[in-house]
């Protein structure tokens, strides 16, 4: 094995311990929302939002956009504010939204918690937010144009991953964002870093290198969107040790 190279280990994470007490999740939630802000997750998939979405065929409705496993919200409303900015509303009456975003999670706890988070934020202009508890590895994903999730993909193994990316490509118009960790030497020592410098919580620093043994790399995650049938996905090196992956409804050998 390669001095850089970390074996894969997916083990439980803090996190998705239901009995986990409220204020350890609401603490954990709260510096995963900072570290999200330090590594720049909502402007990487509003750029890569925005680059598939450019050419799609425009509709007389507002962009419907999920993210799925939302968590806290944070990049949801991050999300929200950056890509109401842009030009998805022209032509529309002032009264309706340019997008429309929907951030999914299993927790209960995590969706009440971000649904108190946006009701303390001023309202995104262009943008018409909701937040709803479900589970998309059981029920699957809700019809959307654009279908976006951020370190999600590392707490599943490979069957339950390729379940998941099938149903967001069967479910999305345009189709389909995905950013998570990358399996490295350089990313566990990030996680390790970043988690001790932004954060008190110890649910984090258990949970953050934890995440980076759970994670893919770059070839494996091309492997794993293949095995799903979203073949000619574009997949991005990203700051810090991410993989932001983009697939288009009509890519070439796209099966979904």
């Amino acid at each position: 094995m390669s001095l850089w190279t970390v074996a894969p280990s997916r083990q439980a994470e803090l996190m998705d311990d239901p009995s986990l007490a409220a204020a350890d999740h609401l603490h954990a939630l709260s510096a995963l929302a900072r570290i999200n802000a330090f590594s720049g997750t909502a402007p990487q998939l509003a750029a890569a939002i925005r680059r598939l979405t450019a050419a799609a065929q425009p509709v007389d409705r507002p962009l419907e956009i999920v993210d799925i496993a939302c968590g806290g919200g944070d990049v949801t409303l991050a999300l929200a504010r950056r890509l109401a900015r842009q030009q998805f509303g022209q032509g529309r009456a002032v009264s309706q939204p340019a997008i429309r975003l929907t951030g999914i999670d299993l927790s209960p706890r995590a969706i009440d918690h971000a649904q108190a988070v946006a009701a303390q934020t001023r309202r995104v202009k262009g943008a018409e937010l909701a937040f709803t508890v479900r589970d998309v590895v059981a029920d699957g994903c809700p019809a959307c144009d654009v279908a976006t999730t951020s370190l999600f993909l590392h707490h599943l193994d490979d069957a339950e991953a390729i379940r998941v990316l099938q149903s967001l490509a069967a479910a999305a118009r345009i189709g389909v964002v995905v950013s998570d960790l990358l399996r490295s030497r350089a990313g566990l020592v990030l996680a390790m870093v970043g988690t001790t410098v932004l954060s008190s919580s110890r649910v984090a620093r258990v949970d953050g290198p934890l995440s980076v043994r759970a994670a893919r790399t770059l070839s494996e995650y091309r492997d794993l969107f293949d095995r799903a049938g979203l073949h000619g996905a574009v997949i991005r090196r990203a700051w810090p040790e991410r993989a932001v992956i983009t697939w288009r409804r009509g890519s070439p050998r796209a099966t979904a």
